[in-house]
């Protein structure tokens, strides 16, 4: 079985849209699939789709987050990197359970997390 999609309401459609192409190389859905306002669908390097739509009043439990598992540590370190060069504030990346990892809030309503297994 394979993972088809996820949908998240997010605060800022074109701001998510511009944070999971330029950091985690997400690109269009295309198929006539839109990218606006309300809504955009985005395609990850497997296909997996991510769905987003506009919510106003978003609230997701507090262990609610979506991650991006990275292959090195050196690449975890990378999007740290390039995320905090981008403005935002992030906690450093730490050693948790066999894995570098570190989560943050991103401004569009999601706690994201980056991650890699260790050795």
């Amino acid at each position: 079985m394979k993972l088809n999609h996820i949908n998240l309401g997010v605060t800022d459609v074109p701001q998510a849209v511009d944070l999971f192409q330029r950091y985690f190389g997400l690109v269009p859905a295309g198929g006539g699939m839109p990218i606006n306002e309300q809504m955009a669908f985005l395609r990850d390097d497997v296909g997996a789709l991510l769905s987003m739509f506009r919510v106003k009043d978003l609230q997701y439990p507090k262990v609610f987050h979506i991650g991006f598992l990275q292959d090195t540590p050196e690449q975890v370190r990378a999007i740290h990197r390039q995320l905090t060069e981008g403005g935002f504030e992030i906690p450093a990346p730490h050693e948790n359970h066999g894995r570098l990892t570190f989560y943050f809030n991103a401004p569009i309503g999601v706690v994201i997390e980056v991650e890699s297994f260790l050795g």
